[in-house]
């Protein structure tokens, strides 16, 4: 198998998150690291990887065959597009761009480029997400019928130490929250319009710390969202499913499916069913349902090479990211409206 080159560009939380993904990964390896940052070249060196403090400076002396954006979210797009100008395959952090006409044109400037652009929704990659959207699509739940998810977590207050995450750059919504959106989407379907409400009231920052949303799918489903990182709460993806070492992990479930023949609960994989009669008035039987387990960055970098060598097509491209960050970037427009926003 050939291995694709990959430079790293900012080494932050995800951008280790990358280093062991790739470290584990078939047919891709990171060869040099950006970031200005002294904790950067610390990284580097811990990884044994080459550094720069300038993400020209690796394209130029490393050859790269691609590389993965894990800036800040305002450098996404004008460093994206430097990279599908050398023909270098781009992975790109979410959300995409701050903006959904950014993203859009990035996607269309890679399209036309012929160049692969892989956006990072990582939770695609997770087997347990994979299971459930097999389960859902092959009407193993009957007619899908609701979703809940819960996403509330406690951020510490070093985290903000970074002036931008205190602006409506960041925040829940724009960092975690499109997180949810896309699997939803990716697991349940389309979403067809959303209400939302947000607040600032504990931090008091620009930027929410927590919002509610009510949405329906265009598969007549509903599905509600709970969201805050401001809460003392063990009910979230990032510290119920293992998949990033990095969070504390609770053996609890954060995403439940109802359907008219089975319900679902993430990540455990628990299904409850009618084994006779149903209704209310009867016993659920219950199992679990079984998967190959993976780590979902080791497989996003393996996806990635294939990505850059145009042996597979990218699980989540340009267009599919812009159109999750456009329903995400509603939530504050529903909330600050009051009223229902819809998509086509």
């Amino acid at each position: 198998m050939s291995v694709s080159r990959v430079g790293l560009i900012g080494a932050g939380a995800i951008g280790r998150a990358h280093l062991v993904g790739a470290a584990e990964a078939e047919g891709v390896e990171i060869v040099g690291i950006a970031d200005p940052n002294v904790a950067a070249k610390a990284l580097a060196n811990e990884f044994s990887i080459p550094w720069f403090a300038d993400h020209r400076a690796l394209v130029d002396q490393m050859k790269l065959d691609g590389a993965i954006v894990a800036t800040p979210n305002a450098l996404h797009v004008p460093i994206s597009l430097e990279l599908i100008g050398a023909g270098i395959g781009v992975l790109v952090e979410k959300p995409i761009s701050d903006t959904v006409e950014d993203a859009l044109r990035l996607a269309r400037t890679a399209a036309d480029a012929n160049v692969p652009l892989l956006v990072g929704h990582h939770r695609r990659h997770n087997p347990i997400i994979r299971t459930a959207r097999s389960l859902v699509r092959d009407g193993k739940l009957g007619r899908l019928v609701s979703a809940s998810a819960l996403a509330t977590f406690l951020k510490p207050d070093a985290y903000f130490d970074e002036a931008w995450r205190r602006t409506t750059a960041a925040g829940p919504v724009l960092i975690n929250l499109i997180h949810e959106i896309d699997l939803l989407r990716f697991v349940c379907g389309e979403i067809g319009s959303l209400q939302a409400i947000t607040s600032n009231a504990v931090r008091g920052f620009e930027v929410e710390d927590t919002a509610a949303i009510i949405i329906q799918l265009k598969n007549g489903a509903v599905a509600t969202i709970t969201l805050s990182d401001t809460a003392a709460s063990p009910w979230s993806w990032d510290t119920s499913s293992g998949e990033n070492a990095s969070f504390a992990k609770n053996s609890i479930e954060s995403h439940f499916l109802s359907g008219t023949d089975a319900s679902l609960a993430l990540p455990t994989l628990r299904m409850w069913h009618y084994a006779g009669d149903r209704g209310w008035f009867h016993p659920l039987s219950i199992g679990i349902v079984d998967y190959a387990a993976a780590d979902p960055y080791v497989e996003q970098m393996r996806h990635f090479g294939s990505v850059i060598r145009k042996e597979e097509e990218p699980l989540c491209d340009a267009f599919d990211a812009a159109k999750t960050l456009e329903i995400t970037a509603s939530v504050r427009q529903a909330a600050q409206s009051g009223k229902a926003v819809r998509f086509s």
